[in-house]
């Protein structure tokens, strides 16, 4: 007589299908991209392109005339600030690609604010026109744009606050006196 035991594991076959996925691109418009890389990828390349342009002006303000310069950061700039843009049009079409539209949406990067949209649609579960869903992140890729954002974050508050607790010294400073 077999005893059955609410607790035992299931004697059944487990089927464990892993669901084809598509690798990450990030200088393709071809795939799809999630939520959380998409936050990530952008907020990520954008930082460094302001370490590198930051580097090459300091660089460039050391070592060549006055005269040069000027030209020579701007330029430096120019090109920073344009391969940000192409980068964040791409991203932003495998956003759009992976919730099931076309990347023409992506024009609405044009208009303030709007382009928050891509943070908080969800994408499509499983394949859809655009091909394969993207692989499922890591909790390290969780972790670090968390920490983008609360960086993001906290800067905006310190630009508010710094100027905010200034004139609130000067303003101490004269009543005392």
């Amino acid at each position: 007589m077999e005893s059955n035991n609410p607790y035992s594991p299931p004697q059944g076959e487990l089927i464990d299908e892993q669901m084809e996925t598509a690798p990450v691109k990030v200088l393709s418009a071809k795939g799809r991209i999630g939520r959380l890389r998409y936050i990530g990828y952008g907020m990520g390349i954008a930082l460094l392109s302001y370490l590198v342009m930051a580097i090459l002006s300091a660089a460039t303000a050391a070592t060549m005339p006055e005269t040069l310069t000027g030209p020579v950061i701007v330029g430096v700039f120019v090109i920073g600030y344009a391969a940000m843009i192409v980068v964040g049009v791409l991203l932003t079409i495998q956003r759009c690609h992976d919730f099931n539209v076309t990347g023409w949406l992506s024009l609405v990067l044009l208009i303030p604010l709007v382009p928050l949209i891509f943070w908080f649609i969800p994408g499509t579960k499983g394949a859809n026109n655009f091909g394969p869903p993207p692989p499922p992140n890591r909790g390290a890729a969780a972790v670090v744009v968390t920490i983008l954002v609360m960086l993001v974050v906290g800067g905006i508050i310190a630009a508010i606050a710094v100027p905010a607790y200034q004139e609130y010294l000067v303003r101490a400073q004269e009543l005392q006196m």
